[in-house]
């Protein structure tokens, strides 16, 4: 049986390819990180759980998740298992009344998945040695999980991000954040989000 290592998320950063981001996993034992390259969607369900924000209307993944646990079906780990052509293959791992089911699944997912159910995240050795690499004490300061770095970010975010919020009211503030995840603008959301939690 292929040796698993637990991993976890470390950073979510825009890719070069347009639309797409890379979400990077780490083994704090190891020091070994691997980048997985998702999309839009994905990237934005699996940040805003790391950042506990909630869309006003059910995403894919909580409409997937609330449909499982209202059937009573749990969900144990996910692992990356493959690597073929540079693509990963995972796996869910689902339980029901003790019954354990393998199930496949694309990686982004598979983990948006993981973080629903707060289920570890597992990598086969085999591919932490094939696609991995030793994290750069000079990222050790790397921005927060789901935030565009100053240069990633589009032009039109640098000027919005001067713009203060404290003109706001907390009820103008909540709409707009509501607007903001609802067109997946998630850097700004995630101001928000902070702004509302400094007042709280």
């Amino acid at each position: 049986m292929a040796r698993k290592v637990e991993v976890f998320i470390k950073n979510i950063l825009p890719a070069h390819s347009h639309g797409a981001y890379t979400l990077v996993l780490h083994s704090p034992k190891s020091k070994i990180q691997l980048p997985v390259l998702i999309g839009a969607l994905e990237a934005q369900s699996i940040a805003m759980e790391m950042e506990n924000m909630k869309s006003t209307r059910p995403l894919t993944h909580d409409l997937f998740a609330t449909t499982l646990k209202n059937f009573n079906i749990g969900i144990t780990e996910i692992c990356i298992e493959k690597l073929a052509e540079g693509i990963y293959y995972s796996s869910i791992y689902f339980v029901q009344d003790g019954l354990t089911m393998q199930v496949d699944s694309r990686t982004s997912d598979a983990i948006a998945m993981a973080m629903k159910f707060k289920c570890p995240i597992f990598v086969t050795q085999a591919i932490l040695d094939e696609a991995g690499f030793e994290e750069d004490e000079k990222d050790a300061d790397i921005d927060e999980p789901g935030r565009q770095t100053e240069e990633d970010m589009p032009q039109e975010s640098k000027s919005e991000e001067k713009t203060p919020f404290g003109e706001f009211t907390m009820q103008e503030l909540e709409n707009m954040l509501d607007e903001a995840i609802n067109i997946e603008d998630y850097s700004k959301a995630a101001r928000l989000r902070d702004e509302i939690a400094k007042r709280k």
